[in-house]
């Protein structure tokens, strides 16, 4: 049975956090964000989709790309960044979500309105079905 959540649509902010989820396979959430989700029976994606913001240009305001999501565990921020200087962020507490390579979408998913976006949980059928992010937001309660 599809349950909303399945297919988790989560905002890329960065050129360097797409290039992770490319290149490393992977993508962070900020636990408290995580126990958001959990709390409204949106947890554990079996899909991961990116919004992309104004960072990316051309693509911007829609989602191009979507993996699967292979492996769901808890890591400190310096797990995840070793390079970086340890301080109070450092200890900042997320899911990391393990992802197979990125697959491109055939006809992205357009946002018709420039709107703030943090995560949509939706059904694979849903995602699959819509062309623009506003059908899977009627469907959402985040």
């Amino acid at each position: 049975m599809a349950r909303r959540g399945e297919v988790l649509i989560a905002v890329l902010n960065s050129q360097a956090d797409l290039a992770i989820a490319r290149e490393q396979h992977w993508y962070r959430i900020p636990m408290e964000q995580s126990e958001k989700l959990k709390q409204q029976g949106h947890w554990s994606p079996k899909w991961l989709a990116f919004y992309q913001t104004k960072v990316f240009g051309t693509e911007a305001y829609c989602v191009n790309y979507y993996a699967s999501v292979r492996r769901i565990y808890e890591v400190y921020r310096w797990e995840l960044f070793p390079d970086q200087p340890k301080d109070d962020r450092s200890e900042q507490r997320y899911q990391k979500l393990e992802l197979s390579p990125l697959e491109r979408l055939a006809q992205p998913l357009v946002s018709q309105r420039l709107r703030r976006i943090t995560f949509i949980p939706t059904t694979w059928d849903q995602f699959q079905a819509a062309s623009a992010i506003e059908e899977l937001l009627t469907h959402s309660n985040t």
